[in-house]
């Protein structure tokens, strides 16, 4: 699945099963939420602190797709297009950071 074809698919989702989007703000609130249990799960994963009984049985993927679903769901409602909006990220990076990343004594 393309970007683009992910931003479709979750406008027709919303469009037919969803009935309508949340408002921008909504969705933000939503997108932190989101991104707070990603967090959690990776903190308990990855971190030192302990799965909480809420916790087990959550997955990573999902987490991560719940946070992208949101995402793609701001793009759309605010006209962004999500595969241009990348590519352009990539340039940017590219310019800034030729040099940075390989220059960096931290790094080495």
């Amino acid at each position: 699945m393309t970007i683009e074809q992910a931003q479709q698919q979750v406008d027709q989702w919303i469009k037919t099963v969803g009935v309508r989007y949340f408002n921008e703000l909504t969705n933000l609130g939503i997108l932190m939420e989101e991104v707070g249990e990603l967090s959690r799960l990776m903190v308990r994963t990855y971190g030192e602190q302990s799965f909480k009984e809420s916790d087990k049985g959550k997955e990573l993927a999902d987490e991560m797709a719940d946070v992208l679903w949101v995402l793609i769901c701001l793009a759309n409602q605010t006209g962004v297009d999500l595969t241009t909006a990348l590519q352009k990220n990539f340039e940017k990076k590219n310019i800034r950071d030729a040099n940075r990343h390989q220059e960096n004594e931290k790094l080495q």
